[in-house]
């Protein structure tokens, strides 16, 4: 199956790069979110975006012209269903996800395939309510996507060859690298990545070290571009707590039991960049620690 048309669902962060990422690439796109707001936001964003791409020179004028005019926006669902290709970018919850693909079922082509991007959930449990897991499987894009070069292909227990083999396709279009990852909980970059930061949280609750102290370490005695606390604050800290359930469920082993100093900044609101405070505030002038 060749694939040119592309639906997104959700026009977040990760929505929006993906959006930006597959119009640059040609593919003509359909971003779709509930929140006509948030379509024109992500519009927005993605226009600013490709202007520091043009300023860097990888981008042309040109193309930035032709790559935004390939976007076009919806708050209705059911015009994803004409697509080659859907992929689902919303919040890292299952129920959202399966209501998404439950009611998108009745409206898609027999040829479509769709795929998700969820950062640790099961492809083959999220396959088996669509009705077409053989047309099914992971498509994980990294954060910020017009930035990150990788993007992991999971395949669920029914995905067909011929679904793989067109996704990757997409992939290599896009000018990024694919590794293929089992289906089991976080796959591989976040089942590495998010307990590394589950430690990292527990160093701070335990007084080993401050957040400041943590973060340079890491950056300064590991060479990480970022620290964990603050890259915790930029993933978002429900989206590594939800992460951090997915792999203490689904592997019943105790070493991914959630530090409770995380649950607490859950709970609390305190979920990072996007609402302002996490391990740092970021209301003034310059990110100071939070405690």
């Amino acid at each position: 199956m060749t694939i040119q048309t592309v639906g997104v669902v959700g026009a977040g962060q990760m929505g929006s790069g993906i959006a930006h990422v597959l119009a640059l690439a040609g593919y003509d796109v359909t971003l779709m979110d509930v929140e006509a707001a948030g379509l024109s936001a992500a519009i927005a964003k993605i226009g600013a975006n490709m202007d520091r791409q043009v300023a860097r020179g990888k981008v042309t004028d040109e193309d930035r012209a032709l790559a935004l005019g390939r976007i076009r926006t919806t708050v209705y669902l059911p015009e994803l269903g004409t697509s080659d290709l859907v992929i689902e970018a919303t919040a890292e919850r299952e129920a959202v996800k399966q209501k998404i693909f439950d009611d998108l079922a009745a409206h898609l082509r027999p040829e479509t395939i769709l795929t998700s991007n969820t950062s640790s959930l099961s492809i083959t449990r999220l396959a088996g309510r669509t009705g077409r897991p053989e047309q099914f499987m992971g498509l994980h894009f990294m954060n910020p996507v017009p930035v990150m070069q990788l993007i992991e292909l999971i395949r669920g227990i029914a995905t067909s060859k011929e679904t793989f083999e067109a996704v990757r396709v997409v992939v290599q279009r896009l000018g990024k690298t694919a590794v293929v990852a089992e289906d089991f909980p976080a796959f591989i970059v976040n089942r590495i990545l998010i307990p590394m930061i589950n430690e990292a949280v527990y160093t701070l609750y335990e007084g080993v070290g401050s957040v400041v102290d943590i973060d340079q370490s890491m950056k300064l005695g590991a060479n990480h571009p970022m620290g964990p606390l603050e890259l915790a604050d930029f993933i978002g800290l429900d989206t590594c707590l939800a992460i951090m359930n997915v792999l203490h469920d689904g592997l019943a082993d105790t070493k991914y039991r959630p530090c409770p100093l995380l649950v607490k900044y859950a709970e609390a609101g305190w979920l990072g960049r996007k609402v302002g405070r996490g391990f740092y505030d970021y209301r003034g002038e310059a990110p100071v620690p939070s405690r």
